[in-house]
């Protein structure tokens, strides 16, 4: 992030000339990557738990609690 914000604001300061304007991408650069990373992470969550729901039961021999042959 730091570094696609760095090459954002010297592409800014050298088309215009001005360390303000530079400042200003930078800064817009910074909270568009940080909306992405976040919608990202909140698609990733919800694909896990939407996936969550359809696990298989386990098996009755793992829910046996009286097994059967020697102890």
């Amino acid at each position: 992030m730091f570094a696609a914000s760095f090459m954002v604001a010297v592409w800014a300061g050298m088309e215009t000339g001005s360390a303000w304007t530079a400042l200003g991408w930078a800064m817009l650069a910074m909270v568009i990557l940080q909306v992405g990373y976040f919608g990202l992470v909140v698609a990733l969550v919800y694909r896990r738990a939407s996936k969550g729901t359809e696990a298989s039961p386990a098996p009755a021999a793992a829910n046996d609690l009286k097994p059967t042959g020697s102890v």
